[in-house]
């Protein structure tokens, strides 16, 4: 069998996932990747064949979507990237919420799987920001077309909705607390973020940022550059973690269970829906970085809990149940 899988490049997330399909789809036949999108910092080593700039996100520094440089940044190749995609040779389209796949399939009549976080929105039964914005919601649930999905979330809402894909190195740690806090907010830069961190000097802070290229100190606060094992090692050692409203982070610290305290890019529908689903398990969620986090942060500290993700279903259950999906259309 020969297997496409597209690859959302807007984040860390949709690229970690597929490094940790690989090993079980490969046994199903040969696997050839498409990669859209220069928002992941990460490095792969797998078998990228056909890569586009896609659709990129940007951010304003004050944490929320930057729509102007969004569209901007949007390539008027789109369609004729859609149009060279080889689709046709392959047996079985699988696409992790990649638009230029989707709108292939669509040109050569193919049929796909959507798979991942976001085809979890596919069902009405996931939870949904109560936030108002017409344009988030449009896209979240209607960004990628297929044929048939399956869906990663929190917690099963519905019957084709499945949990997380949790790393190996998470699921083979030795969990242990050295007290520090770890922090991923994208959005933010660390000019802002630093005088929220330098208020807290009884704790320490394990910073990743695209901003730096090599380990930098300033008082409590450790700068990291982004990279995916350092960021692993950090959450595995960590009391805590403040990250965006991504999903497989919380998904992550709550299997292992670490305290999450959430902030989701403002204006992001997705994320806020992420944080709706995170409040309803018990989650500290905020809406910004603002005068109120002390406050905020101490409460955190002191009361809350962490709460803890099980999994029903291993990786190797879920690539069967999406095979298993393929053979019955």
């Amino acid at each position: 069998m020969k297997i496409f899988y597209a690859i959302q490049g807007t984040g860390n997330g949709h690229l970690s996932r597929a490094e940790q399909l690989y090993p079980y789809l490969k046994k199903y036949g040969d696997v050839d990747f498409f990669l859209s999108g220069s928002n992941t910092q990460l490095n792969t080593n797998l078998p990228i064949k056909y890569k586009s700039h896609g659709i990129s996100l940007h951010y304003k520094n004050t944490g929320g979507m930057d729509y102007a440089k969004i569209a901007k940044s949007i390539s008027f190749n789109l369609y004729k990237d859609a149009k060279r995609l080889p689709i046709d040779h392959y047996d079985l389209v699988i696409n992790d919420f990649e638009f230029i796949t989707s709108l292939a399939c669509s040109i050569k009549n193919k049929k796909s799987i959507q798979f991942g976080h976001q085809a979890s929105f596919q069902s009405k039964l996931t939870p949904r920001s109560k936030s108002i914005n017409p344009i988030g919601k449009l896209v979240l649930e209607n960004f990628v077309k297929s044929t048939s999905f399956i869906g990663l979330h929190f917690e099963s809402y519905d019957q084709n909705i499945y949990n997380p894909i949790i790393k190996e190195d998470i699921i083979t740690a030795n969990k242990i607390n050295d007290g520090h806090i770890t922090v991923y907010l994208p959005q933010y830069t660390d000019e802002l973020i630093t005088p929220f961190l330098h208020q807290q000097p009884k704790f320490h802070f394990e910073v990743f940022t695209k901003q730096v290229t090599q380990i930098t100190n300033s008082k409590n606060i450790t700068f990291f550059p982004i990279n995916s094992a350092s960021f692993t090692n950090s959450l595995i050692r960590c009391y805590g973690i403040m990250t965006a409203g991504g999903f497989e982070t919380p998904a992550e610290a709550m299997y292992l269970n670490k305290k999450v305290l959430s902030i989701p890019i403002l204006n992001h529908f997705e994320q806020e829906c992420n944080a709706e689903a995170l409040k309803k398990m018990g989650i500290l969620v905020l809406k910004k970085l603002d005068d109120t986090f002390h406050n905020h942060f101490k409460n955190w500290i002191d009361h809350d809990t962490p709460k803890s993700l099980t999994l029903t279903h291993s990786t190797k259950d879920i690539v069967d149940i999406l095979m298993q999906n393929e053979i019955a259309q």
